[in-house]
């Protein structure tokens, strides 16, 4: 039952992500947690304050206006006090340059009690760095900033 309901809010968080609103993800991180996308490029690297984590979702909006994820598989273990789940994606988005692309991954997520301890994002980073460095080319300067990290 526990893990139905953990399956159930993931689908939640993420059709939240697909109507650009990222405030429920937010709301969801218990008060010490990481929120970590792998590379090393405009949206790499670990946050660990909501505030930062905020404008990173900004940055991710600004780059890819109309990005959605596509769940292909969720798959949960342990219980309520020590929970990982992984959600694995097909994500689309036509950047602020009309070009679509479309790209494979997966979210690892633990939870303890209800609440992210640790969200890891882990895209097709060489499809993800390609899009960067076109938007940049188009003009998206955001594209080619500093991590945001703390």
């Amino acid at each position: 039952m526990y893990h139905a309901i953990v399956k159930k809010r993931i689908h939640q968080l993420f059709d939240a992500v697909n109507r650009g609103d990222a405030e429920p993800v937010l709301a969801g991180f218990a008060p010490r947690f990481e929120h970590a996308f792998l590379g090393e490029h405009a949206l790499g690297g670990a946050r660990h304050s909501l505030e930062l984590t905020r404008r990173w979702y900004q940055r991710l909006y600004a780059l890819m206006p109309d990005i959605h994820f596509t769940l292909e598989r969720i798959a949960i273990s342990g219980g309520p006090w020590r929970t990982l789940a992984t959600a694995e994606w097909t994500e689309t988005n036509s950047g602020t340059d009309g070009v679509r692309t479309r790209a494979r991954g997966v979210h690892l997520v633990e939870l303890s009690w209800g609440r992210m301890t640790r969200l890891l994002i882990c895209p097709d980073t060489t499809l993800l760095t390609a899009t960067l460095r076109r938007l940049e080319a188009s003009g998206n300067h955001l594209a080619a900033e500093a991590p945001l990290v703390d």
